[in-house]
């Protein structure tokens, strides 16, 4: 039978034991570390790694069962194991040190054959332990990624939902605010672009919106294409989901100045915003996303479309919620695809 070789602490006040215990381990081949008490023993446990350790019971300062209590209150320690050497030969003893978390118990005078089997038995089941532990932890890693994956594609509530196996996924809510950005002029962009200049182009004004959604606290919802689009006050609801939208949309506009002037491009953005009820829910199980419906949304899409370059246009709704703390130009009644002529004003700046 192979032994497991480990690095070993062995506690006693006894020098002879010590010495006479701490040969025969080196002639096994395991690396040996000596403590005179218990109170030495803990100290160096906390400063090093030990795979085992051999405990005399009876020791000044500290006692081997105290050593144990202490090694077993402590998360960090209380995996190592212990084998508690004594020549205390009554049955009692026995009972309390496995009661206290003892692996075994060998009595002195040991037999050499017993000690190196009952150490090798002790040390094959700490590496299965830390075996179990790392797989464990790796699992938890694993578990932690999906997680974030999951995250960045579905908000956590709802990704709450669907760990439960919600079969339908679908809320009405009564106000939020819908924003559609979209970059004027892309077509003629991209082609003046390799592929993957144009998609780096759009990473990076995209994650830039990405950070401003997190900084706002909303929703992104998706991109299409060369268009953005994010809502507020969904899936939590917030009082505030129009004027946090409006703040975004002013700093999308502030972030693809500082984009221009970093780069010597000339993006400019069409923004349109909506403010009204909207249902949202996941659809597909593959490749699923966490979607928006409704007459907000594509009243959202036509103030976008119908937009001017470089200016915020909203809805009369959205208007009527922020007149009293943004700065806003009215455009007037436009023919608004789908719905007629609608009254139409373009935001400006915060009050």
């Amino acid at each position: 039978m192979d032994f497991e070789l480990g690095s070993l602490l062995v506690v006693d006040d006894m020098e002879a034991n010590r010495d006479l215990l701490t040969r025969r381990l080196q002639r096994q081949g395991h690396k040996v570390t000596v403590a005179t008490n218990g109170r030495e023993a803990l100290g160096l446990i906390k400063q090093q790694s030990f795979d085992l350790i051999l405990c005399d019971i009876m020791m000044p300062e500290m006692d081997g069962y105290q050593v144990l209590e202490e090694l077993k209150a402590d998360p960090g320690l209380r995996h190592i194991p212990v084998i508690m050497i004594s020549a205390l030969d009554d049955m009692e003893s026995v009972v309390r040190c496995i009661e206290l978390g003892a692996e075994d118990y060998l009595f002195k005078p040991f037999n050499p054959t017993l000690l190196k089997a009952r150490i090798g038995v002790c040390l094959e089941k700490k590496r299965l332990r830390d075996q179990e532990q790392a797989y464990l932890k790796q699992i938890q890693l694993e578990q932690e990624k999906s997680e974030h994956l999951l995250l960045s594609i579905l908000p956590k509530p709802v990704a709450e939902q669907l760990k439960q196996n919600q079969q339908t996924i679908a809320e009405n809510f009564t106000a939020a605010t819908v924003l559609f950005a979209d970059i004027v002029g892309f077509t003629q962009i991209a082609s003046a672009r390799s592929p993957i200049e144009t998609v780096r182009l759009l990473n990076e004004i995209f994650s830039a919106f990405d950070y401003l959604a997190e900084k706002h606290n909303l929703e992104k919802i998706k991109t299409i294409g060369d268009a953005y689009m994010v809502v507020g006050g969904i899936p939590t609801y917030r009082v505030d989901h129009a004027a946090a939208i409006a703040d975004m949309a002013l700093d999308m506009q502030d972030a693809t100045a500082q984009f221009n002037q970093q780069t010597g491009e000339f993006i400019t953005l069409r923004i349109g915003i909506s403010t009204g009820p909207v249902v949202a829910g996941v659809i597909g199980t593959k490749k699923f996303i966490y979607d928006l419906w409704g007459d907000t949304v594509n009243t959202a899409s036509r103030m976008e479309s119908q937009g001017l370059p470089g200016c915020i246009q909203v809805t009369e709704a959205t208007y009527t919620c922020l007149n009293q703390t943004f700065e806003f130009e009215p455009r007037g009644a436009i023919e608004i695809k789908g719905k007629g002529k609608m009254m139409t004003y373009l935001l400006k700046k915060r009050l």
